[in-house]
């Protein structure tokens, strides 16, 4: 565990969930020099402060100590606002010192410090402002903070465009602010998100021709991933009765074709982020037919599914955390479907060739087949041992992996 050192005191933070080998920061450059601009300023957070995209909670965490009038985080990550509880109840913050919203959430109606931690994500920067610029005012005051790799003349247009003329500070250890002047009567335009688009006619299992909805923030929100099209031309079938899960379901098409070809499946769509989820249930509804059911959850992986309740796993799983290049998601989530499937039960991965997962679940299942590859893309199946079968190294990695 790694402390953040700010003018409100010192905080230990880490990202969640928590795993000592994990040596991946809470924090960087870019929340240190906006906690330090804000100080050195002397900015005045007597009145409400939206926090945009605080990735681990590091910079309400420094700021609950400010003493604000109001302090609202806004995140569409569920990991990120659960390691913001972790490390605020850890720093010995009031319970209630912080309103926890997520991007489906109605933002607050006046806001008078607007900071915002640039995202990967342009889409989602850009919704993000369209939602808070209705609360902005001409006194309000608004900073972004991102690396200087995170911040591009497109990421300073949507700023000037939605909200007000935009400048930037120098670079101070690789970090930069975006200072923004609030121009509240400006024509920002109509916000394009959600964005809806047609699958292509060539797209596999029933999907072809159909249109989906993508919120803001969503892998791949313009088009069909050709990762997931690769996937969708080798699904299981036959399925039956079978409890099957679209793990980290993005828009769901996974799941989608599933519920058009297997009508008795009981489909669960799960998602840490809540963008994702929402695009699921949404074109979910739109297209598995009158009365059909399923279940939508964001959660840590299957942090919320019984044990041994589940018959498929369906994933597709990212392999970077904001930035950085990492398998530690692709470890959690195999080990988490080895927990919630039944003995027997199958993981069914996708993934770019060179990322190797036939090792990594070999490790945690035992076993590991090719389904179908290309020269980019393989399918592998994993099956859990049945029951009093000795348990394939690495097995335990959930929580920690």
């Amino acid at each position: 565990m790694n402390r953040l050192t700010t003018s409100w005191g010192a905080f230990p933070l880490t990202r969640f969930p928590a795993d000592p080998r994990d040596q991946l920061r809470a924090w960087d450059a870019a929340d240190e020099y906006l906690l330090h601009h804000l100080a050195e300023s002397g900015t005045d957070l007597s009145g409400t402060v939206a926090v945009v995209g605080d990735r681990w909670g590091a910079l309400v965490t420094a700021l609950a100590a400010a003493g604000p009038g109001e302090l609202v985080q806004i995140s569409d990550s569920y990991l990120g606002r659960s390691a913001t509880g972790e490390n605020l109840a850890r720093s010995g913050a009031a319970p209630d010192a912080v309103r926890l919203l997520t991007t489906q959430d109605p933002p607050p109606e006046r806001v008078d410090v607007l900071l915002v931690r640039v995202p990967k994500s342009l889409a989602l920067l850009e919704d993000q402002l369209h939602r808070l610029a209705p609360a902005v005012h001409e006194g309000t005051v608004i900073v972004g903070t991102g690396m200087v790799k995170e911040i591009h003349t497109s990421t300073l247009k949507l700023f000037e465009t939605i909200l007000g003329p935009t400048r930037t500070s120098l670079a101070v250890k690789k970090a930069r602010l975006v200072h923004t002047t609030p121009a509240p009567g400006a024509d920002r335009g109509a916000n394009p998100w959600p964005y809806r688009y047609a699958l292509p006619a060539d797209a596999p299992a029933g999907l072809a021709g159909r249109t989906v909805v993508n919120h803001a923030g969503v892998f791949c929100a313009d088009r069909l991933d050709i990762g997931t099209r690769f996937l969708l031309r080798n699904l299981p079938t036959g399925l039956g009765r079978s409890t099957v899960v679209d793990l980290g379901c993005g828009n769901g098409v996974v799941g989608l074709a599933v519920a058009l070809a297997e009508p008795e499946a009981d489909l669960l769509f799960t998602d840490e982020s809540y963008q994702a989820v929402a695009s699921a249930e949404e074109n979910f509804r739109a297209h598995a037919g009158e009365g059909r059911e399923a279940r939508f959850l964001v959660a840590d992986g299957l942090a919320g599914v019984e044990p041994g309740s589940v018959d498929l796993v369906l994933n597709n799983p990212p392999f970077h955390s904001h930035h950085a290049t990492t398998d530690r998601t692709a470890r959690r989530m195999f080990a988490d479907a080895r927990r919630a499937l039944r003995p027997g039960g199958e993981l069914w991965v996708v993934g770019n060739r060179h990322l190797g997962y036939h090792i990594t679940l070999r490790r945690i299942f035992g076993n590991a087949e090719l389904v179908a590859g290309d020269p980019k893309f393989v399918v592998l199946k994993a099956v859990k041992a049945a029951k009093g079968a000795k348990p394939a190294e690495g097995a335990r990695e959930g929580k920690g992996a």
